[in-house]
């Protein structure tokens, strides 16, 4: 059926877009006549060659980089230059001075065109600077109408802060870019350059992937998700909190599900402008104030605190929490991520709460490159207040951060059509409905409580569920009502059974999940029912000078109604008391406590 015009207008448009359809068309037509089949659907890719081993020759004084070998060097290799297709004036003309390089015609019929921008001067990554980002950034935003994709060729030890930069600079992005590199130069007979820089290629001129990705040894990472593992494996990079966008093996496997995309209908721009005024302070044992402090002075306007394990600090220094809180206060952004090669940060255990009371940031599972790329991205936008930049901070703007949705209903699982109608067809015994109750109800359950949905909670118990039972991470339904401060939702569920010492895989109580989001009334309650507290007097003693550190009078509070002794020492031998500042709120709390105790 053919479409029916109504206004002069769209008749108009119409004529048009059919007009220029048709011209289209006629240019294929014209460039297929120099050289290609009618059935070849043509690609143009830009390689910013910014330097790194891949393009460097050997020279007395080892592999350098050296002016225009690189590109001669590819173009002697079969698999870089198709030598029987011809290149048209027009396709000449379509790269504006840039010679363009055909590839062969790939299995899906794809020809690929590229060509290459050499950079002066060629640079190791290790000289890689903020000015360089911008620079590469800047070629981009002028060529992009003019290609297809992008491949840029980079050295392998700063690649992952590249990728992580380009990620946030290029803004509403809308077409792939792939950095790549090698560890062995492409000249080389065994080298990893050929492959990286052809697959990059071909993934760039076939998919539209819109986004700064990073392709080495048959894996394509999100590029603000990786980091550099190896120094002289050919698996270099990882991306250990995500899994690969694509795997190239005998087909190319893409995970469309993980792409992220843009969410406006804004158009492509570059923020170039990067702040500079960023470092990353690593933890180790034994660090100094006089260190830490020194760290976090003017014009230090962005931090990233590499912490321990989870998230974590030492409980005896209450100095360090006091730096990084005088810090904050400034006007400094201060982002929490591990040490550790994977996992994230956790406000679960206390010390990741206090830093969040001293206004540092999680930075959940970002990698070091991506929480500080982002800081100077953030850092650099004048037209956002402090507190703007710091609730974006938190947001996943670019993919570099899981994002967990907690606002999901609880019962949506058990709604999704599809899901029913396969659980269904396998549900062929009373044993493989018990096994299905086994396994969805806990988590039902947990994010009923966690939401305070009493009606949920009686609905899912009715049908079988328990209140008691964890689930896949150990949390019970208790343990994220305590945290949540519901309170009937934890009496409903400690008259029905929820046990007040149950642990999850943190060996965390609810009667802790109570104290570290400072639920008053509900630690009343637990400890009514039972509930007590497990730490050492020294441990408690911590936990309470560090409290006192940051004036977190209510976080005092939380252990005393949870039976601490409030004249426990730290490791250092110091007490809450003498840790308080004269004046300050838990001082004023603990001599109005001590008064009543006399």
């Amino acid at each position: 059926m053919g479409h029916t015009f109504d206004t002069p207008l769209a008749r108009q448009s119409a004529l048009h877009d059919t007009v220029a359809v048709k011209m289209s068309e006629f240019l294929w037509k014209k460039e297929d006549l120099a050289g290609s089949s009618h059935s070849e659907k043509k690609r143009r890719v830009l390689v910013l060659y910014t330097g790194g081993t891949i393009g460097m020759k050997w020279t007395e004084k080892g592999y350098s980089p050296v002016k225009d070998y690189f590109e001669d060097k590819i173009q002697t290799y079969p698999m870089l230059k198709d030598t029987q297709y011809v290149i048209s004036s027009l396709e000449t003309e379509r790269f504006e001075g840039i010679k363009p390089i055909p590839l062969p015609l790939t299995i899906r019929n794809y020809r690929i065109l590229y060509g290459i921008k050499e950079y002066t001067p060629l640079l190791d990554s290790s000289n890689m600077s903020m000015t360089d980002w911008a620079y590469i950034a800047s070629d981009i935003r002028k060529y992009y109408a003019k290609f297809d994709a992008f491949v840029i060729l980079h050295g392998t030890d700063t690649m992952a802060y590249t990728a992580s930069a380009l990620s946030f600079m290029l803004e509403n992005l809308g077409k792939t870019i792939i950095l790549t590199g090698s560890q062995i130069p492409l000249s080389e007979l065994r080298s990893d350059g050929r492959d990286n820089l052809l697959e990059s290629l071909i993934i760039a001129g076939e998919f539209v992937i819109p986004e700064v990705l990073l392709y080495f040894n048959n894996k394509l990472f999100r590029g603000n998700r990786t980091v550099k593992m190896n120094s002289s494996r050919l698996d270099a990079f990882s991306s250990p909190n995500f899994p690969p966008i694509a795997r190239v093996g005998v087909d190319i496997k893409v995970n469309w599900e993980s792409v992220f995309r843009p969410s406006s209908t804004e158009k492509f721009h570059v923020h170039s402008d990067m702040n500079s005024n960023v470092g990353i302070l690593r933890l180790f044992p034994g660090i100094s104030k006089a260190a830490i402090c020194s760290f976090l002075q003017p014009p230090m306007e962005g931090v990233v605190l590499q912490s321990y394990g989870a998230g974590n600090i030492p409980d005896s220094r209450s100095d360090i929490i006091q730096e990084l809180s005088a810090a904050t206060e400034r006007g400094v952004i201060i982002v929490n991520c591990s040490q550790c090669f994977s996992g994230y940060v956790s406000e679960k255990y206390a010390a990741g709460l206090i830093l969040r009371d001293a206004n540092v940031i999680p930075g959940y599972d970002m990698t070091p490159e991506a929480s500080l790329t982002k800081l100077s991205y953030l850092l650099s936008r004048s037209e956002l207040s402090l507190e703007e930049k710091r609730k974006l901070m938190e947001e996943n703007l670019r993919g570099e951060k899981t994002v967990i949705n907690e606002q999901s209903d609880p019962q949506s699982l058990l709604n999704d059509t599809n899901l029913l109608r396969s659980l269904t067809k396998l549900l062929t015994s009373n044993t493989d409905v018990k096994l299905l109750r086994e396994s969805l109800f806990p988590s039902l359950l947990c994010k009923a409580a966690s939401e305070g949905d009493l009606e949920a909670l009686k609905t899912l118990k009715k049908e079988g569920g328990d209140v008691a039972f964890p689930d896949y991470t150990g949390l019970t339904p208790l343990h994220l009502a305590a945290r949540r401060g519901h309170y009937d939702t934890v009496h409903y569920l400690l008259v029905n059974g929820a046990s007040v010492h149950m642990k999850d895989s943190l060996h965390r109580t609810p009667l802790h999940e109570a104290i570290s989001f400072k639920q008053l009334d509900i630690i009343k309650l637990l400890v009514q029912t039972g509930a007590h507290i497990n730490e050492t007097p020294t441990e408690i003693g911590s936990k309470l000078c560090l409290a006192a550190s940051v004036d977190d009078v209510k976080l005092v509070e939380a252990w005393r109604l949870a039976g601490a002794d409030m004249n426990s020492k730290d490791y250092s031998g110091n007490t809450a008391s003498s840790i308080a500042q004269a004046g300050s709120q838990v001082s004023q709390y603990l001599a109005k406590i001590k008064c009543k105790e006399n």
